[in-house]
């Protein structure tokens, strides 16, 4: 793993990158949740996801949004954040220039920023969405959902709503060529506080499956 400091929109973004030393890894970056509540690049969730793509081939990228920790600027409430996300995989594509696979991931805040840029990046081809917040983040972009991927919620959860992400996720199941998968986890809060050994296996599994596919 190296630390990185790459130029963003509003001056240097934070990150943490492994490399994957075969020519055409797969790659994927990874979008913390909303940093007004403390969310950073080492949130327990985000770290999970980075050992878990590590660990199944992928070149992986998490950074901190725009005024977190070392990241220049102010908080934006997802706009600047979304150009922040846009330039890092700039970087991560400028790397690794034969990557025929490449993947977003985002935990609640950064799964919408996610899917927005899922929206506007079509090299984009695969998702990992956790906990989206459709009850306090409009999600009515998604029309079509460009690609196929994974949505897992605790329905337990008192901050994203379960029951505004099932809605969500039947919403995008209905639409053609993409296979949308959704995956609660019963009994989990937001943080999967000890759930944690569902929530890595549900998405190492996923990974495991759709690699081949794509």
């Amino acid at each position: 793993m190296v630390d990185l400091l790459i130029s963003g929109p509003e001056g240097k973004i934070e990150a943490k990158y492994t490399h994957n030393n075969s020519d055409n890894s797969p790659i994927v970056l990874i979008l913390h949740p909303d940093p007004s509540r403390g969310g950073t690049m080492n949130t327990k969730i985000i770290f999970k996801l980075y050992k878990i793509f590590i660990n199944n081939g992928f070149s992986v990228i998490r950074f901190n949004f725009r005024g977190v920790g070392k990241s220049d600027g102010i908080f934006d409430d997802g706009e600047g954040e979304l150009s922040d996300a846009a330039s890092v995989l700039d970087w991560l594509q400028q790397y690794n220039t034969n990557s025929k696979i490449c993947w977003v991931a985002g935990f609640s805040f950064g799964a919408w920023v996610a899917m927005q840029l899922l929206m506007r990046r079509p090299e984009i081809n695969g998702f990992v969405s956790v906990s989206p917040p459709a009850n306090l983040r409009d999600f009515s972009f998604l029309a079509p959902c460009p690609s196929s991927g994974l949505i897992i919620h605790g329905d337990k959860d008192n901050i994203a709503s379960f029951d505004s992400a099932k809605i969500l996720a039947e919403k995008l199941q209905k639409q053609k060529k993409v296979n949308i998968r959704f995956k609660p986890i019963k009994g989990a809060d937001h943080f999967y506080e000890n759930y944690s050994e569902d929530f890595e296996n549900i998405v190492d599994s996923y990974i495991k499956e759709n690699l081949q596919i794509i």
